[in-house]
């Protein structure tokens, strides 16, 4: 069997925002797997916000993508030649080998999963590592008791929305923060208690304030910037803000708080994570995200789009918020 790969390279650093000229398409053919090696052919593939770091040729907690060379993200699909009888050809397996159609990946780096019960996409957003990071940063960092007050933004994503309904199960009042009335509204459908609209208020700490008037005690920040001024602006003595991400500054300068100050006073903890270092919870997560989600506690959404060529688009639409939940590239059969 000759299989040929369709894959996105990184054909430049981008400065700024990223532009569709900063990616190509290329081909090339996968020999047989070796021993301890699979041919996966794809079924979906993840876009993730963290992603637009790894363009970026400076140390950090990944390495970053090489030029003229495939970039890598959460993927799930089917096994199509092994070279290890733990995974038959046919079943299914989720890798770290997205942005191409078909991969050949070292059985090591595959997961099998069971998609009888829950669909394939799950995996890739509640029961992946998107639910992995709100399970860990909230519960390992955030820590709400019942009837405190948590404050998410971007809270119509992938992880906001998982830490979202985690938080209403430990019995917290929730405010989230969105982008949109259609985004409100299906925050309402998943429990929050008070939703702001960023984009139609210029004082975002007022907003705050109006939906949480007895302040807040947990911050979960996909954001950055503005939001977690707001949130250290209303944020009660001895606070909890978990920095999980910064999506308004990954394509510009960073830049810190302009009250930061205020976190002394007041005592807040901030606690900045990553979620490959939260592996040792997995087994924990896994349980308790399938028993939620079995149940109908936690829901998730996404945003498909299609074809690969489609996978540049579908990563630059998230900076500007037109995903609700996981957004995922679907490929062929």
């Amino acid at each position: 069997m000759s299989i040929v790969a369709r894959e996105i390279h990184l054909k430049s650093r981008p400065h700024g925002l990223p532009t569709a000229a900063d990616f190509t398409a290329t081909q090339r053919a996968l020999p047989q797997p070796g021993a301890g090696q699979l041919i996966v052919r794809n079924s979906f593939v993840s876009v993730d916000p963290y992603m637009r770091g790894r363009m970026i040729d400076e140390p950090s907690y990944i390495a970053p993508f090489e030029l003229d060379a495939p970039l890598d993200g959460a993927s799930i699909g089917t096994v199509v030649a092994s070279g290890d009888e733990r995974f038959p050809v046919g079943s299914t397996v989720t890798h770290f080998s997205g942005w191409r159609d078909y991969a050949l990946i070292d059985a090591a780096s595959a997961n099998l999963v069971d998609t009888s019960r829950i669909p394939a996409e799950t995996y890739l957003g509640p029961l992946g590592f998107p639910g992995l990071a709100a399970y860990a940063g909230l519960l390992q960092f955030g820590k709400p008791q019942a009837g405190e007050t948590v404050f998410v933004s971007a809270a119509s994503g992938a992880v906001g929305s998982v830490a979202v309904q985690i938080a209403k199960l430990k019995g917290a009042r929730v405010v989230a923060s969105v982008g949109s009335e259609a985004k409100a509204n299906w925050l309402r459908e998943l429990g929050a208690d008070a939703v702001i609209n960023y984009r139609e208020t210029t004082d975002l700490a007022s907003a705050l304030r109006a939906a949480a008037p007895e302040g807040i005690d947990v911050y979960f920040d996909n954001v950055g910037g503005s939001h977690l001024e707001a949130a250290i602006e209303v944020a009660n003595d001895f606070a909890r803000i978990v920095l999980c991400g910064m999506i308004e500054q990954y394509n510009s300068e960073a830049r810190g708080p302009r009250n930061i100050y205020t976190a002394v006073k007041k005592s807040i903890v901030l606690s900045g994570f990553i979620t490959p270092n939260q592996l040792h919870l997995w087994s924990d997560f896994a349980r308790d995200m399938a028993t939620w989600i079995e149940a109908g506690q936690v829901k998730s959404r996404e945003t498909i789009v299609d074809g690969l060529d489609n996978a540049v688009p579908a990563f630059l639409g998230l900076f500007s918020g037109n995903n609700v939940g996981k957004m995922l590239v679907r490929l062929p059969a």
